[in-house]
């Protein structure tokens, strides 16, 4: 049978055909299976192997420069400078082969981490499994926002509504059924038993028969002819990119200008251009990409060890100006352990450990909470909505089993809760009897409730409806979240919205999320570091502003809003009083988009949370999107940049931390190599310019280049993060790296490296040796840019921020120390052999860029802008 005949087939044959039973595959089938089809997953472009990267190295312009100088030199029977030259340019090749490998595993790793995960049922039980994982014939489980990871015949449907567009184009919902279509040749959007990868739930819950995966679906088709497994660079290193070609070509023209005066003045045409390549290849940082990738990919990694998972690479970059924070309450700000605190029913308040079930009004009230809610408790498991895992908890107390009840009165109809409606309705057979359970938000079901459960089912009264009302607003004034459990008897299991009206109360459940331990504190953080946290939630608006008082998000109930004066306002009117709110309560998910576009009005960067399908347009409407890992779907993650793997606000604040040091880390980093290589060129500029000798040899700016550029550069770029970085304002979006500020601090700190390196140049001078001189500038300028990664780990001093706070740092000096030392000692790379004062000198020297930077930053703090 051909995958595209399934929907003309029945459930009973299709799950015949693909040999599963309705408590779906055993271990046994799945490992057959998997040995058989192989993983679910798209197959990428062929990626480039170790050797592919490698060569790669030898692409870039001026290292072909430096290949052809090197044939050159063995033309000319120069066979020392061909070597070295060669040694040089293959080292370097090694190098950025490493780092291409390293940040590579680094991203695939982060890949691994942030892979979708599918809900299955095998060997009888429902489990979570990543979506790599799903084989042909699994029975995958839907419920709203599900993102679906395989093709598949639907056998369940519960109000079951598809958002194909992916692969159809069509943006509305797609209702799903499980009924045979005997119509033949039929487009893939008129298949309406069938479900599609890529495609994702919108609304109610569903079961299907998987029936393709991977490259065999429809999706993967397409991705047959399509390759978009490429990563993207992020804007900062677009930037740097440009700012690269623009700098190389301006070093470029300055080696021009030398090599010409080199052969007016009668040097070698040949030694004049090794000179100017050289020069062109020391000065230009050609690690500036690599380097940035290396310390973004440590970066996000360090923070999947913390809890939040960097989708995309850019989003690190603007987490250091995010300035608002919209999140949610639930979970995210509190525990997300919801339990039952006080119930009200037959006009009277108990505590959770007062109900009697053998009190038929209690056992009512126990029996339909657990009735109508999808979330169960197994074995040490639990699976489902917090606010309904507390109900099924609560008759867990009372040795109520949810599956012995659900086994009594089978579920046969369903309206699923929806964020809008705030409801959610079940028709359960109680005898001979269909009876509809509503539970949801007191103030959505007070106006749709007409009687009153008692010992007989009477009409309610305004007294009564007004002691309801009291008790819900007594419970939210506490922060204790409240919905209604209310039922009618309907004739049909067929049911609708239309049919949620004149129903029974019974009773309302009262319970409580409260804060997290930690979430007062990083409220606290956030406002001392220049960003408002906000809170948006569906809870009771007396509810939030609980809550919010108590973390110190708000301090009057006016910075407090519901949804439904939001509707009241024009977006210009909430662009103009956005600012003016802290807590918006009762908002739908419209709602949130609305809000986030108002604060990015005001020139705000905004990370937003969410969890539901719902919340996907703002998700990608904020500069940061968070989803949430554990309780979020499918979809949110698709659209967010960062994942919370334990859905805490704290790790926000966190992120937001890493942020800012892992883009002040990337700075210092560029800081470092722009004034090194500053340094060498103004060395060159002032021998030119006043026409003594060249103060450095081919060979020596080749050296300088290998030991004193990547590694140091690295190093600074893991520096630990500075929390003093969270007592300033968010950096603004639109800020260029290169501005006014930083480029004076490459500038005053590139003079001082040339200064003393001149200086060694002209004691070198004084002794009548032209060599001795190149090798004491050279042996300054490569230590004194080792010496210079200290003053480049942060703007205040390393006696402020720790000494040995950064072992890269010592690691990467210590080893370019030796490696120049063993060079000097031994004479190679064409240096004089220096005597003991002239050693002392060179470290003595080196030592002084240090001291005045360090002393500057002791005394003044850091350079003002």
């Amino acid at each position: 049978m051909k995958v595209t005949e399934y929907y003309q087939t029945s459930v009973q044959e299709v799950m015949k055909k693909l040999d599963v039973t309705q408590y779906g595959l055993n271990d046994y089938e799945v490992r057959g299976r998997q040995k058989k089809y192989g993983y679910n997953e798209l197959k990428e472009g062929k990626q480039k192997n170790i050797f592919q990267v490698f060569l790669e190295q030898f692409q870039d312009f001026l290292v072909l420069i430096l290949i052809v100088a090197a044939i050159v030199s063995i033309f000319l029977g120069d066979m020392d400078s061909s070597i070295v030259i060669l040694v040089v340019i293959i080292l370097n090749a090694i190098l950025g082969t490493v780092q291409h490998a390293r940040a590579e595993k680094s991203l695939n790793s982060l890949k691994e981490m942030s892979a979708p995960v599918s809900k299955v049922k095998r060997n009888g039980e429902i489990l979570e499994i990543p979506s790599r994982n799903v084989i042909v014939g699994d029975l995958l489980i839907l419920e709203a926002g599900d993102s679906i990871s395989a093709d598949g015949r639907v056998v369940e449907s519960y109000s079951l509504q598809i958002n194909e567009s992916s692969l159809t184009g069509e943006s509305l919902a797609v209702d799903k059924v499980a009924n045979t279509i005997h119509e033949t040749e039929l487009a893939l959007g008129d298949r309406k038993n069938m479900v599609y990868s890529g495609s994702f739930v919108t609304n109610g819950r569903g079961a299907v028969a998987v029936t393709s995966i991977g490259m065999n679906t429809e999706i993967g088709k397409i991705a047959k002819l399509i390759d978009n497994a490429k990563e993207k660079k992020t804007p900062l290193q677009v930037n740097l990119d440009k700012f690269g070609k623009r700098l190389a070509i301006g070093i470029i023209f300055i080696c021009i200008i030398i090599f010409a005066l080199d052969i007016i003045r009668g040097r070698e045409m040949i030694d004049s251009f090794m000179f100017a390549v050289s020069l062109a290849v020391a000065a230009i940082p050609e690690a500036l990409s690599s380097i940035v990738t290396i310390v973004l990919a440590v970066g996000t990694q360090n923070m999947a060890k913390e809890n939040a998972i960097i989708r995309k690479l850019p989003a690190v970059e603007s987490l250091g100006s995010v300035s608002i924070i919209c999140t949610d309450k639930t979970g995210t700000l509190t525990q997300n352990k919801m339990t039952v605190q006080e119930i009200y029913t037959g006009e009277q308040f108990f505590s959770s450990s007062e109900l009697e079930p053998a009190n038929p009004n209690h056992k009512k009230l126990l029996d339909f909470a657990i009735l109508c809610n999808d979330s169960m408790m197994l074995r040490d498991k639990t699976i489902g909505d917090p606010t309904e895992l507390a109900l099924v908890k609560l008759g867990h107390e009372f040795e109520m089993s949810e599956q012995l009840i659900r086994g009594l009165h089978p579920r046969v109809g369903e309206i699923p809760f929806d964020s809008t409606r705030k409801l959610m309705s079940t028709v359960h057979r109680m005898g001979n009897r269909n009876v509809m359970i509503t539970k949801g938000a007191v103030d959505e079901l007070l106006p749709r409730i007409s009687r009153v459960d008692s010992s007989s089912s009477t009409i309610i009264t305004n007294e009564q409806l007004e002691k309801i009302n009291q008790a819900n607003t007594a419970f939210s004034n506490a922060g204790l979240r409240v919905i209604a459990i209310t039922y009618k008897d309907v004739f049909s299991s067929h049911i609708s919205e239309k049919d949620e009206q004149g129903l029974t109360f019974v009773g309302l459940i009262a319970m409580m999320d409260p804060p997290r331990d930690e979430s007062a504190q990083a409220v606290a953080d956030c406002i001392e570091a220049g960003i408002k946290p906000v809170m948006i939630t569906g809870d009771h608006k007396i509810t939030a502003i609980a809550i919010a008082k108590q973390l110190g998000i708000l301090k009057s109930p006016d910075e407090a809003i519901e949804g439904k004066e939001i509707e009241k306002l024009s977006d210009r009117e909430l662009k103009n009083k956005v600012e003016s709110f802290s807590v918006y309560a009762r908002v739908s998910p419209e709602h949130k988009i609305r809000i986030v576009k108002a604060w990015q009005e005001k020139g705000h960067v905004v990370a937003m949370t969410g969890d539901g399908v719902n919340d996907a347009p703002a998700l990608k409407q904020a500069e940061i999107g968070v989803a949430m890992g554990k309780t979020g779907t499918e979809v949110a993650k698709d659209a967010s940049a960062m994942i919370l793997t334990d859905d805490n606000f704290l790790t926000i604040v966190k992120s937001i931390s890493n942020g800012r040091s892992i883009y002040a880390n990337i700075k210092n980093a560029i800081k470092f190599l722009l004034s090194g290589n500053a340094g060498a060129i103004f060395v060159v500029l002032y021998a030119t310019l006043f026409a003594l000798p060249a103060p450095f040899l081919p060979i020596h700016l080749l050296f300088i280049n290998l030991l004193t550029d990547s590694l140091p550069a690295i190093a600074i770029g893991l520096e630990p993060h500075n929390k003093k970085l969270m007592k300033e304002k968010p950096r603004h979006i639109n800020e260029s790296l290169l501005n006014k500020k930083f480029v004076s601090q490459v500038g005053f700190e590139g003079l001082i490296i040339a200064a003393v390196t001149i200086i060694a140049f002209q004691v070198g001078l004084s002794t009548g040796d032209t060599a001795v001189a190149t090798t004491m500038a050279f042996a300054t300028l490569c230590l004194s840019r080792l010496l210079h990664g200290f003053n480049c780990r942060s703007e205040e001093s390393i006696f402020k921020i720790g000494i040995f706070s950064n072992l890269a740092v010592w690691i990467a000096f210590l080893l370019g120390f030796t490696i120049l030392n063993f060079v000097l000692i031994n004479g190679l790379f064409e240096v004089a052999n220096l005597t003991s004062n002239q050693y002392l000198m060179i470290y003595g020297l080196s030592l002084v860029p240090l001291v005045i930077i360090q002393v500057r930053k002791l005394f003044f703090g850091p350079a003002k802008a």
